[in-house]
């Protein structure tokens, strides 16, 4: 073959290939995981599935995250948070009742006075987000609340006074309620009807929404009033955060910023929420205790000082900053 028949046959092949290359295209789709402190499909799961939900959605093509599980049966909902800093999850879904055990401060969030909206403008929330970044968690956004914590009971009380009484309880009101004077022991959400049902339990703290409809059999009393409030958080592990690409992150921090503006308890849908919630517990025969005059002041007080004295105490020099970031 002459030189001039092998360019010929070269210039063929160049053709050829170029006709069966395949075009670049935008890169892959960032997979990631989830895991959630509650059990899947349960109310106070659904906020966070929800956001899951919304992230695959706006993301397709650039992002999806894959909800593994919740807790108990992926393992303790105190656990899952220290799991995430540590890599084993991208990201999780959690109420800070749950991540006490990472960052002593994580109480602050439930006795905040100020809308997340007010907390990101004063520097509240930037405050937690970076001791919270130290521990290798990066805080995405407060993607729910449920609104006050109420004490929830099986017999009436005239007074606040929990003398008498054993409830089951969670470490967001562990301090209160032994403050005044109840016995309290721990159990997994899943045990709290059976608690109620033979007696273990006169009752348990819980908040005002993402109620477990069956509890109704169980439950005679709502105390007013609420007292905290029950938020829950959408966290990414830090080092995993930092390498996403910044399209990703966008897409993340739509959908989890839009479910913090849509759960404001201020909010008028948080309101009908509440409001329709309340009639359905009337109907159910869950009657209200409400304390009023100087047993109200004393119960609100009690409930906050119990919180904060807590919180000052772990933590001697976060928590007066904290305090004057988070009440008014």
């Amino acid at each position: 073959m002459n030189l001039k028949s092998l360019a010929l046959a070269a210039a063929a092949v160049a053709i050829t290939g170029a006709a069966f290359a395949v075009p670049t295209t935008a890169s892959a789709e960032t997979r990631l995981t989830a895991a959630s402190c509650f059990p899947v499909g349960s109310p106070p799961g659904r906020p966070f599935e929800a956001v899951v939900k919304a992230i695959n959605a706006a993301g397709k093509g650039v992002v999806n995250v894959k909800l593994i599980g919740g807790a108990p049966a992926i393992g303790s909902p105190f656990t899952l948070t220290q799991k995430l800093s540590k890599g084993a999850f991208d990201f999780v879904g959690c109420t800070e009742a749950y991540f006490g055990n990472l960052l002593p401060e994580a109480p602050v969030f439930r006795l905040a006075e100020y809308t997340y909206a007010e907390l990101r403008k004063n520097g509240g929330w930037d405050y937690m987000a970076n001791l919270m970044g130290i521990k290798g968690v990066h805080m995405v956004a407060r993607h729910h609340d449920f609104g006050p914590f109420h004490l929830w009971l099986s017999k009436k009380i005239d007074k606040p006074n929990l003398k008498g009484l054993h409830l089951r309880v969670a470490p967001v009101y562990t301090a209160f309620f032994k403050s005044l004077g109840a016995t309290v022991q721990t159990a997994a959400l899943p045990q709290i009807y059976t608690l109620m049902e033979n007696n273990t339990v006169q009752g348990y703290g819980w908040p005002a929404l993402g109620w477990v409809p069956p509890w109704a059999k169980v439950t005679k009393y709502r105390v007013e009033p609420g007292f905290y409030t029950s938020t829950l958080f959408t966290m990414a592990n830090q080092k995993k955060w930092n390498s996403l690409p910044q399209d990703v992150k966008d897409v993340i921090n739509k959908a989890a910023m839009a479910s913090e503006a849509k759960g404001e308890p201020a909010g008028p849908e948080f309101k009908a929420s509440l409001k329709k919630q309340h009639a359905w517990l009337e109907k159910q025969g869950v009657g209200v205790i409400e304390f009023k005059g100087a047993e109200r002041d004393f119960w609100v007080k009690s409930a906050k000082d119990a919180a904060w004295g807590e919180v000052l105490a772990r933590s001697p020099v976060h928590g007066p900053k904290l305090m004057k970031l988070f009440t008014k």
